[in-house]
């Protein structure tokens, strides 16, 4: 008997230190991004809208202008995090720049209504604490990435919307301008081209059925016009320092919207989303499809219930828009500071930054 039990305890151990070994392997297979490659202090991506982006249609100054700014959005962040700052910073900072640009459909570049008017919208969600807010609508505030963030700090709500939004921001002392301030003459000759197809397809119409019947035909048009169009909706997501995470996104909608429709940018869980967790995403693209698909928190939850790589849940994600008929892309950082843009359309402006500095920008679709 006294053999057999240092025999038992050998044997016990033995199990023990397989245990602990087969533990380990499993742990690298399941993450082998963490187990390889260092965690960066932070980081940052961005996006400027995805869509029909060809090279071919896209003149070498016209190309430059959208790398220059790129680039100046994204420098802004990077430094606000270098310097130790939080990623909500970081996001709305970055985003101001591309809002305060005319080449992108948010803030100043925003496009116009059917009723040639420009409503805008915004969100911004802090991974740490949940908190989110977005602003929906508005028609005279210069930066609505800086409403949205009020709504989320300085107000129990996490959306706002048209008047009672834009009264809120004047309480706040936000930048107000006149509405005349979003127009521009390459946004309106691009609503009055989409207006004379519209006409186009109501005469098609009428002269198949026999009658006008204005919404069918609008909602035909509507559909098949838009797998055509830009999206330029601007977008971030950020890590800091901190280990914090951010996202925020901001549009100016879709051109000849109509009876104050609302994209997936101002809504939290399908245009942003951040939990510390799993990821921050911003997204861009035909914001019908992002609500029904919940992109961005549908993202987070793969990743949270499942176990999946942020590259592993965006595709799956954006293969579900495809699937609804929705096409468009997204922009995403981990808590590890992974960063991924995805997309399913011909192109997505965007750049990304690490703590090394090192900068991308991209235009096309993978053929930068």
């Amino acid at each position: 008997m006294k053999k057999i039990i240092p025999f038992v305890l050998v044997l016990c151990l033995c199990f023990s230190c397989k245990n602990e070994s087969t533990s380990k392997t499993i742990a690298e297979v399941e993450n082998p991004i963490e187990s390889t490659i260092e965690k960066p202090e932070f980081a940052i991506i961005i996006h400027g809208g995805a869509g029909t982006i060809l090279k071919k249609n896209m003149t070498p100054e016209k190309e430059a202008a959208y790398k220059a700014k790129l680039e100046e959005a994204i420098r802004v962040g990077y430094e606000i995090l270098k310097n130790g700052g939080s990623s909500l910073d970081a996001v709305e900072k970055t985003i101001n720049v591309m809002e305060d640009s005319p080449l992108f459909n948010a803030g100043k570049g925003a496009v116009f209504t059917n009723a040639e008017t420009n409503e805008l919208d915004a969100s911004i969600m802090d991974g740490k604490t949940l908190n989110a807010g977005a602003s929906a609508g508005t028609t005279n505030i210069r930066n609505p990435i800086n409403l949205a963030r009020a709504v989320m700090e300085k107000s129990k709500h996490v959306m706002l919307s048209g008047k009672g939004a834009e009264t809120f921001a004047e309480e706040q002392g936000l930048t107000t301008v006149d509405p005349s301030y979003f127009h521009t003459d390459r946004r309106l000759e691009s609503l009055k081209r989409v207006k004379d197809r519209e006409a186009k397809a109501l005469i098609n119409s009428a002269a198949k059925s026999g009658k006008v019947d204005t919404e069918s035909a609008y909602l035909d048009f509507y559909d098949a016009d838009i797998k055509n169009a830009k999206f330029g909706t601007v977008g971030c997501a950020a890590l800091d320092k901190n280990g914090n995470l951010a996202a925020g996104t901001s549009t100016g909608g879709m051109t000849n919207k109509r009876y104050g429709r609302v994209g997936d940018a101002p809504i939290i869980g399908s245009g942003t989303y951040a939990n510390n967790a799993t990821c921050a995403v911003s997204s861009t693209g035909w914001g019908e499809y992002f609500i029904r698909a919940q992109v961005a928190h549908d993202i987070s939850a793969l990743m949270d219930y499942k176990g999946l790589s942020l590259k592993e849940a965006a595709k799956i994600v954006l293969g579900k828009v495809a699937d609804l008929g929705g096409d468009g892309g997204i922009v995403a950082m981990d808590k590890n500071g992974n960063m991924v843009a995805e997309f399913n359309t011909a192109g997505m402006y965007r750049a990304t930054m690490n703590d090394k500095g090192e900068l991308t920008i991209g235009i096309y679709e993978n053929k930068d």
